[in-house]
């Protein structure tokens, strides 16, 4: 196992910058998510980590080796991919150990890493198979398989679930979290689904448009977002975001564009009449008479929760609730933001205001 530093990171295809700067520390055994929208640079980032991209400047180091310009075969890292990369012509074995194979390892080395790896992950009943026999969850189970059997220092997975039903992800996620506790070998994986991110992360490096938006444990993120991309891109449904300014008068409160009044804990230090963004997530409405007025539009109800999507104020809004309300489109509500728990934003920069 192995620490991984990434250190003034920066990738250009031509004159076209793709990584601006990038600075991520990974600990000896962490698991660490890379998360984002498509195209903000994090399958890149882990392809230069595994010496598959070369890196423009900057220093990555594994261990304590600056390995800008080793070979991705002398990183002692595994990559899992999204498409599986399965010999189709191989079995399950042989799969597993065409690695060691081609390090020439001794046959009764390869035989009990893949015999170790087959039974951490169920298997031993499909080492005669072939790719075409199995099905998706399988074949990621191979794919990580063959990663165990090389026993790197790092493992890196780059959307391994992509390619999977929903229900199968979530047994996969599961299982990958299992592994990782188990063997506890430092872990970068990829994915632009943040509930992966969430669900699996020690720690969460948000990236957006080649920068590192935030970097920290997956409720540190989702209590306390630095800014206006973290808040709204972790959790889901979204947070609920509202355009106005910090009211001027005596209390604290926050007043909309369109005139709707919403309850603050406190006022930042001199931000009295400051443009700002509210910021309320879903679960974190109540129903109560001196809530802000809203009307319902569409009810939807996923069986443990109920999702309400309204309008306050002529903007739409999102609310949860774990109570089983018949409410019906048209109908008349108040909800009202649980002070403690809102975010404010600055309006010019998106920065996070309050403490």
């Amino acid at each position: 196992m192995a620490s991984v530093e990434i250190r003034e990171a920066r990738k250009a295809f031509g004159a076209v910058e793709v990584l601006h700067g990038v600075n991520v520390s990974i600990e000896d055994g962490q698991f660490v998510v890379l998360v984002g929208p498509s195209g903000c640079g994090k399958s890149t980032l882990l392809r230069m980590i595994a010496g598959l991209e070369n890196i423009t400047s900057g220093e990555i180091i594994i261990g304590n080796r600056v390995v800008n310009k080793l070979p991705p075969k002398a990183r002692d890292v595994a990559m899992v991919f999204q498409n599986y990369a399965l010999y189709p012509h191989m079995t399950v074995a042989d799969n597993m150990a065409f690695s060691m194979k081609l390090k020439k390892a001794p046959k009764k080395e390869i035989d009990d890493r893949v015999q170790r790896a087959a039974a951490i992950l169920g298997l031993e009943p499909l080492l005669g198979r072939y790719p075409r026999q199995l099905s998706g969850g399988q074949r990621q189970r191979v794919a990580m398989g063959r990663a165990i059997v090389r026993d790197p220092q790092v493992f890196l997975f780059d959307e391994p679930l992509s390619n999977l039903d929903a229900k199968l992800r979530v047994q996969m996620r599961t299982e990958i979290k299992e592994l990782h506790q188990r063997l506890k070998t430092t872990t970068v994986y990829v994915t632009h689904d943040q509930i992966e991110a969430m669900t699996m992360a020690d720690k969460i490096v948000v990236m957006h448009d080649g920068i590192v938006e935030q970097i920290g444990s997956p409720l540190e993120l989702y209590d306390r977002p630095a800014n206006l991309f973290v808040a709204g891109f972790i959790g889901s449904p979204a947070m609920n975001f509202f355009n106005g300014r910090i009211a001027m008068n005596g209390k604290a409160a926050f007043e909309t564009t369109g005139g709707v009044e919403l309850p603050l804990p406190g006022r930042p230090a001199n931000a009295s009449g400051q443009p700002a963004i509210y910021g309320v997530r879903p679960e974190h409405f109540t129903l109560s008479d001196d809530g802000a007025p809203g009307e319902v539009v569409v009810v939807e109800p996923t069986g443990s929760e109920i999702q309400v999507f309204a309008k306050i104020g002529g903007q739409d809004v999102t609310a949860v609730f774990r109570e089983r309300h018949n409410f019906k489109p048209g109908d008349k509500i108040r909800l009202k933001p649980d002070p403690r728990l809102v975010h404010l934003f600055d309006a010019p920069t998106g920065k996070r205001l309050n403490t």
